[in-house]
Parts: C-alpha cells; structure tokens; sequence
C-alpha cells in the first residue's frame, strides 16, 4: 500500500470555519469518532475523523469550546455524512454536542443488507483495500494528549477508504434492487437520540438471581462501593473490580484479607486499606435486608396468545432471513416484531399506523406478516 499523506489536524476555531466550508462546498464526507469509554466512566469524543474525496482530517475536539461549524454541516440534508457502524457514532454526538444528521449512508448497514458474510470495518478493509487495522490501537487511550503518529494513522484509516467503499456499496445495493430498502434504514439511523440511561443496576449481573438472599444483599453493597469509587476516580467501573470478581466476593463471603485476597481477580497488589473497606462493605452487606428484585414494568410479559404470535413471526422471519442470506435483524428486530405481535394489525393500514415499518418494509413484508397473524 503507498504511503498515504499526511491528514489535516484541526485545533483551532480558524481552521474549523474553513473546514466547515469546504465540507459545504464537497456536499459528502466520511465521518469516525474515537472515545476514552474503556479508561474512564465519564467519556467522551476524543477525536472526530473525516474523510472528504481530497484528503484526510482530524479534528481535536478536546481544543474546541465550540464545534458547532461541523454540527452545521452535519445536519445539512444536501450533504450526505457516510459512517461505518453509524449507530454508536451519531448516538455519542449527539449526547455530547447536541447534533444530528441531515443523510447518511451507514456501509456496515449496507453490508449487513446484502449479505456480506464479513462486514466489518476491519475485514472490509483487508479484503476489498488489501489494508490491515492494527489491531493494538483498538484499546488505545483517545483522551490522552499528545497523540502518538501511530494513533493518528490508525484513527485515519477508519473514513480514509470509506467514500470508496460506499461508492461501491452504492452499486452493489442498486444491482440487488436493495437501494430502497438501504434508504429505509438510514433514515431511520438519521432519527437517533441520546436518552439518559438509567442508573447501572447489579441485577443485570450474569448469576445474580442465582445467589442465596444474604450474596445478594452483599453484592448490592458490593457494587454500589464499586460505582461510587468509579465516579470519584472518573474510572470504568471494571477497572476498580470486575463483574466476576465482584460475584465471587458475594458468593465467597471473606471474612479476613488473607481470604479476601484469594478470590480470583482481586488485584495483586491491593492496598491494604482498600482490603479493609471491601471487608468493611462485605459484612455492611451481610446485616443488610436482601434487595428486592424489580418488578416486571408494565406490559413485559406477554400473555400467551402475543406469545404465539411473536414465535410466529419469529419462525417467519427466520425464513425469510435465509432465503435472503442475512442475519435476522435485517428483515425485523426482535423489538418490532414483540410491538407487531401485541398490537396484532389486521390489515396493512392498521399495520401502517404503528409507525414500525417505513414504505418498503410495509409493502415487501406487510403482506407476509398479516398472514402469518391470520393463522
């Protein structure tokens, strides 16, 4: 592969205005952020890639007070933003900059659409470019400054080829008659929004429902240690204890630090201090009243003819899925067809009016899914 040039890297205001324009004036672009998720529990978007027809840039935007010149351009709807995996991206910017997107044209999508047994960035890349990710620069620290140049040509590669490839994917979709549908499911990555999660939960933990009602009660006290220590220190909460090693501390109840320091996973050079506090938590734990699980919220559980009908539609789609050579949630999400099986539509209108199927999924699939609705 030729050496590549150089990208453009943008730190300031003035440089963000004439990138903006130029951005304005090429009415496409590629688009990639990098985030610091795996080294603090309070991330962000560290870098911000582009990639126009002429050159590669990236853009700082820990240097920025204000980036709303690229926000402006981004949701633009004459200028089409092409992302790989653009759910993520458009989710992260939009929590932390208050954008969204005028078009997009998403090619881990447009991948995923027509069949591509391989469409991820990475393997795309090595088959269809001859180009190899390393693969280290995947855990690299984002938030951390100066960047290396080894980071920069990383953080390049993932839009440097991505015009190209929508290029291509473009015809692919036209030839396979898929281009209506690919326009469906952009539109609908296009309407994408930050909402607050709630509050991290340890009955979300694998085994937790498996535990004796003293464990949980020491795994609540356990993991509510656990978050505040990752808020205070701005750390994942992984990296304070993992989850495995937070399930064998409520299932092996230590009671000294020698067997505090045994369980698998406990860091090996632990303060003693901290060995303390987590014994400390552990029997607060132990005198605790068990937590109670949470309730079902209203209208999980379906009764047992939405039940039949949701395995129905499932069994349908998994046919479909096949004779087509994609994954399931392509033809439907489990989410839409749960909705379609408690609303249960009798007619393509009815259908129509719970706003799940855009036009080419209602008139292609519509049909099929009364019928399997009808028996």
């Amino acid at each position: 592969m030729p050496a590549l040039p150089p990208p453009l890297i943008v730190t300031n205001p003035h440089q963000l205005k004439l990138l903006a324009a130029e951005l304005a004036a090429a009415g496409r672009l590629a688009l990639d952020t990098e985030s610091n998720s795996l080294y603090v529990y309070h991330h962000q978007v560290c870098l911000i890639q582009l990639s126009t027809d002429d050159h590669d840039v990236i853009i700082d935007p820990l240097a920025f007070d204000d980036l709303s010149p690229l926000g402006e351009v981004l949701a633009r709807e004459d200028i089409e933003v092409t992302i790989h995996a653009a759910e993520n991206d458009i989710l992260l910017l939009h929590r932390d900059f208050g954008w969204t997107f005028g078009r997009v044209f998403d090619t881990l999508w447009a991948a995923r659409i027509l069949g591509w047994p391989r469409p991820g960035l990475a393997s795309i890349l090595k088959e269809h470019f001859g180009v190899v990710l390393n693969k280290r620069m995947q855990r690299t620290d984002w938030g951390k400054r100066p960047l290396s140049p080894a980071q920069l040509d990383y953080a390049r590669l993932d839009t440097h080829y991505l015009l190209p490839l929508r290029d291509h994917l473009e015809q692919a979709l036209r030839d396979a008659g898929r281009w209506e549908e690919a326009q469906e499911v952009f539109s609908e990555l296009r309407g994408i929004r930050w909402e607050e999660k709630p509050e991290p939960t340890m009955w979300r933990l694998s085994g937790v429902h498996h535990l004796e009602p003293e464990q949980q009660a020491v795994l609540h006290a356990l993991f509510q240690w656990r978050e505040q220590r990752a808020r205070q220190r701005n750390l994942p909460p992984y990296r304070v204890l993992s989850n495995q090693t937070l399930m064998a501390l409520a299932q092996e109840l230590p009671q000294t630090e020698a067997e505090l320091r045994a369980i698998p996973g406990m860091p090996r050079h632990l303060p003693d201090y901290l060995a303390r506090k987590l014994l400390r938590v552990i029997q607060k734990g132990r005198r605790a009243r068990p937590p109670v699980p949470p309730r079902a919220s209203s209208g999980s559980r379906p009764d047992a003819a939405t039940q039949a009908r949701y395995e129905a539609l499932r069994h349908w789609r998994t046919q479909k899925a096949a004779e087509r050579g994609v994954e399931p949630d392509v033809i439907l999400t489990n989410s839409k067809l749960m909705a379609i099986a408690r609303a249960n539509p009798a007619s393509l209108e009815a259908l129509a009016q719970l706003e799940l199927l855009g036009p080419w999924r209602l008139q292609t699939y519509g049909p099929e899914i009364l019928r399997v609705l009808s028996h």
